[in-house]
């Protein structure tokens, strides 16, 4: 069984386990939304309304994905500047930069969702398989295009199945919403990564 394949349900058993310990609920203050969010009901004070609680089972899941955007942008990053072909790269800027924003959203809802946040983004920032960086950096060039595509696609697979259970199981509105469209835009990416050479033209 692949790492992609293990890695939904374990988010999923993670998520559950955090939601069984019952932590108590916090409500984060106003917070950078990702490119595209709708914006959430403010007080007139500026914080969030009492009601947009974060619980333990949210902040695994942001924890997680911080780490999974990192990685992203260090294998875009990492072969950007050896990219041949101009779709591949028109599309590897738009993963960074849409994955970008949405790291400064996360981390800056983090902060706010109780003690335990930052320990738990350390913890995962490290998250992802060094050997996918390997493989880009040891790529001739002429390989380095089919070797991005194929170690992109197989990260953003386990985006999108991190997003699916987190939808599944979330607290916190808010970030189910970042979820699915996480989940829908890490889909439609591995579409395009994935897609036969004679559709590309």
């Amino acid at each position: 069984m692949t790492r992609r394949t293990l890695l939904a349900p374990l988010l999923t058993a993670l998520l559950l386990t955090a939601a069984c310990a019952g932590p108590p609920a916090v409500t984060p203050s106003a917070v950078p939304q990702p490119a595209g969010a709708p914006s959430a009901v403010e007080s007139p004070n500026g914080s969030a309304p009492a009601g947009d609680s974060m619980s333990g089972i949210d902040v695994v899941f942001l924890s997680t994905m911080v780490g999974h955007s990192e990685r992203t942008l260090q294998i875009v990053r990492l072969a950007r500047d050896r990219v041949r072909d101009d779709a591949l790269r028109t599309l590897a800027a738009a993963i960074e930069a849409t994955e970008a924003d949405e790291l400064s959203a996360m981390r800056g809802w983090l902060p706010t969702a109780g003690p335990g946040a930052s320990a738990a983004t350390h913890h995962h920032a490290g998250h992802g398989d060094d050997a996918a960086l390997d493989r880009l950096r040891a790529a001739p060039d002429a390989d380095v295009d089919r070797v991005l595509r194929e170690v992109l696609a197989d990260h953003q697979r386990a985006a999108a199945d991190l997003a699916r259970a987190q939808v599944d199981v979330g607290r916190n509105e808010r970030v189910r919403d970042l979820a699915r469209r996480i989940e829908q835009s890490r889909t439609a990416e591995v579409g395009l990564l994935t897609m036969p050479p004679a559709a590309r033209r």
